[in-house]
């Protein structure tokens, strides 16, 4: 009779807790120990060590990991180990900060998490910032920039299946008739993308695409210098196709005149837990290459091992 294999069994918080602040203390960092515990814990896992290292040693494993360790390693490690609403609060804040100011984060943030998920991003962010994260978007923004940013963080979006065939046509041939005009800024055509579901507003692009015959992001590359219509663009892949946009973002991270560790680092600790199986994916589909062999080969030193641990591919 075959016997059931029984998956080895995780120390418990209190032990990860006790072992994390053992690679903290000697003459070195031991990044190998931390790697092992904290690359291989889910939100809930990591949370809890998180509590059992306060409530054992006093200190904010944060703060320890940020003290000892440095770089890119470093941010990567930290971004992790945030749980996910915290992790968007944080790199949305600093996307607002007039050094780090990133719109493509907030646009991401807002367009590819779930309604639920970018909730509990914006309740995080007033939790730790004492502000909302709508008001700094305006304050951070002007024009049509902020026209299309801040109904995208503002909205709770319906997350079921259904679709309706009439709106989507209705919709489709308005959206047609706002970008024939070139009125890229007008309010219903931010109101459709920023108001309904993604599943509604698949339906209503594929409609597009087939009444028209091109694809609407086609349609919007009149100017590829401009900022908003890249960003309006890229709006619409992030609702209807987050893996193409994040197999992009990271085939130009990871290029040959030198890697963006930032977006690098954004794109594995926030998906890891999500899609970053589906994202890699399409990166082999359209790249020829895995994404840990791409990882492998632009990156080294304990960020290469942390990233490729993420990914699924201990190195």
């Amino acid at each position: 009779m075959a016997t059931l294999k029984v998956p080895p069994q995780l120390p418990s918080p209190m032990e990860d807790s006790e072992q994390l602040r053992k690679a903290f203390q000697g003459w070195g960092t031991n990044e190998g120990l931390i790697i092992s515990i904290l690359a291989h814990r889910n939100g809930a896992q990591r949370n809890l060590i998180r509590e059992a290292y306060a409530a054992t040693y006093g200190d904010d494993l944060l703060k320890d990991l940020d003290k000892e360790l440095s770089s890119d390693f470093e941010r990567a490690v930290l971004l992790w180990t945030l749980d996910p609403a915290e992790r968007d609060a944080f790199l949305a804040n600093e996307a607002t900060k007039k050094l780090t100011s990133n719109n493509w984060v907030i646009l991401e943030i807002a367009s590819t998490r779930s309604s639920l998920d970018l909730f509990k991003a914006k309740q995080a962010y007033q939790a730790r910032f004492k502000k909302s994260l709508e008001e700094d978007v305006a304050y951070h923004t002007s024009g049509d920039v902020r026209k299309l940013l801040v109904p995208l963080v503002s909205t709770f979006r319906y997350e079921g299946d259904e679709v309706n065939m009439t709106l989507a046509k209705s919709e489709a041939k308005l959206l047609h008739g706002k970008i024939a005009e070139k009125a890229y800024n007008d309010e219903d055509l931010i109101r459709i993308l920023a108001t309904r579901s993604k599943a509604q507003l698949g339906a209503t692009l594929n409609h597009y695409n087939n009444e028209f015959g091109n694809a609407i992001n086609k349609d919007l590359k009149t100017d590829p210098k401009d900022e908003y219509l890249k960003l309006l663009r890229a709006a619409i892949k992030c609702l209807t196709y987050p893996e193409k946009y994040f197999a992009k973002l990271l085939r130009l991270a990871l290029n040959k005149m030198g890697t963006d560790e930032r977006a690098l680092t954004r794109v594995v600790t926030t998906r890891a837990e999500f899609n970053l199986q589906r994202i890699s994916e399409e990166y082999q589909r359209r790249n020829s290459i895995p994404l840990d062999r791409a990882i492998a080969n632009d990156t080294s030193g304990d960020y290469k091992s942390f990233l490729l641990a993420l990914a699924g591919h201990d190195d």
